[in-house]
Parts: C-alpha cells; structure tokens; sequence
C-alpha cells in the first residue's frame, strides 16, 4: 500500500486551503475606552478612529455635543481640558497661489451671480468636490473639535479628540462652558474666527477685531486682500533702472534742447 503522505494531489481543489487573515495590531485600551462612550452615548456616536498606541478620535452628533463633554468629564474623569477649536473643511476658491487652477471658482461665482445658466453649464463638466474630513470622517463643511484628557496614576493616562459636524443650517452648538470652564475662550475664538455660535455662551464677544470688524478671517472664503497685491511670499514692483534713452532724455530737456537752451516758463519774469 503507498504511502498517502507522498501521493501527489491531482485534484487541485482538493490542495486548496483556507486561508486567514492575520489581524492587525490591537490597542485594547482605546478600543476599551470607545466602547464606554458608546454605552454612554449610544448612536450618538456617529465614528471612530484608533491609531494604535498612539490616539482616539471619536465624531458625535450635533445635538450630543454637550453631553459627549459631560460624558468624558463626570463620568470617564477626563477633567483635563485641552482646548476646542474649528476648521474650515471647504477647499480654499484662492487656491495656493495667483496663478492657481483653483481660481477659476472666483470666476465661476462672479458668473453665477450675474448669469446662473451660464455658471451652471461652466461648472457641469468639473468632478464633484468633496470635502475631506479627517480622522472619524464628517458631513459638514465645518466642524469642532476638542481635546480632553484623564491625568491619574502613571500607566492610567488616557486622551481623546472629540469632534461634532457643525449644522449648515445653523453653526451653532451647545456651549460646554458648564462643564469645563476653560473653554470659555476657545468658544469665544471659534465664534470669532468662524462664525460659529455657542448657544447658552455667557458672552460671545471678539477677543482680537474690532467691533465693527466683518466677516470671518478663519473661513477658507474669507478674501485675504494682502495676497491679491502682494502673494505670499511676495511679488514686489521692482523699479527699472533708467535706460540710456531716458537718460540722455533728461540730459538734452524736452524737444532736444540742452539745458541751457530751456528758458523760463511762459509768463514768469525774465
């Protein structure tokens, strides 16, 4: 009787073995601390993202904002507030330079005012812009995001950046001033620079501009005038060094004349 061990296969679907994917690295910490806020928050939770061994993302819906800050601080001791900030997800219309393709949108837009058929049959042809939006994704153009974090014994340090889509229709959010006092001034700045309100904020008021300031420096539309006249890193008028002709021009005074030729001007005494 042959030895089975050394008969080769001829049936090939016979030698087929199941293979599995390994899987990648794990970082059971976030992964735990996800799944607190998620029982805590539920749907509220819209994404996540883990970088192993290095940091946790987690986006929640608009009308969860205040208690996600809740959540973290009363219930998880995340009583470390870092800061809170926004950011403009909308692709710059200046583009990068001058001369940038992206350019064109500022024409597009002048056009869609005056004419929007016109605007309208220019732009058909052009791919969809989407927004890109980070870590944990996002829906909005804008969106805020805060740092929090838990400062207890060596080896049980934790943070997180928490993140929510700002509404388009009302950039506004709950303030979480009455959970953690320090972003008083981060809102304050967010509001400021953005145009983002913070409901239940005991006073949004400018901390850099004027009063009268308009409009909101931060926004990637917000018209940076300094780069229309001189780009970044600059492009200066460069006074041309006078050219013989003019110099022998200034040399000879008008119509050929020497300067001893030219007289007084018409009507002075001579």
């Amino acid at each position: 009787m042959p030895d089975q061990s050394e008969t080769p296969i001829e049936n090939s679907e016979a030698a087929e073995v199941e293979l599995v994917e390994p899987e990648g690295p794990v970082d059971e910490a976030r992964e735990a601390l996800l799944g607190r806020f998620v029982e805590a928050l539920g749907d509220a939770v819209v994404d996540s993202h883990i970088v192993v061994d290095k940091d946790l993302w987690i986006r929640v819906s608009a009308d969860a904002w205040h208690e996600a800050g809740e959540v973290a601080r009363n219930q998880l001791q995340a009583r470390y507030f870092g800061f809170l900030s926004a950011i403009d997800w909308m692709p710059s219309p200046f583009g990068r330079s001058m001369d940038s393709e992206v350019d064109r949108l500022l024409e597009v837009a002048a056009a869609a005012a005056e004419e929007p058929d016109a605007a309208q049959s220019s732009t058909e042809s052009e791919p969809d812009q989407g927004f890109e939006h980070g870590f944990a994704g996002g829906e909005t153009r804008f969106q805020v995001f805060a740092r929090v974090a838990h400062i207890g014994e060596q080896g049980s340090n934790w943070g997180v950046t928490l993140k929510v889509d700002v509404p388009d229709d009302t950039l506004a959010l709950s303030t979480w001033t009455k959970v953690y006092a320090g972003a008083d001034w981060h809102e304050r700045e967010a509001h400021e620079m953005f145009g983002i309100d913070f409901t239940g904020h005991p006073a949004l008021r400018n901390m850099y501009l004027p009063t009268g300031f308009e409009g909101h420096p931060l926004r990637k539309d917000f018209p940076l005038l300094a780069r229309h006249v001189k780009p970044w890193p600059g492009i200066v008028d460069v006074e041309q060094m006078p050219t013989s002709d003019s110099d022998a021009a200034e040399e000879t005074g008008p119509e050929g004349t020497g300067p001893e030729e030219i007289g007084p001007a018409e009507g002075a005494d001579a």
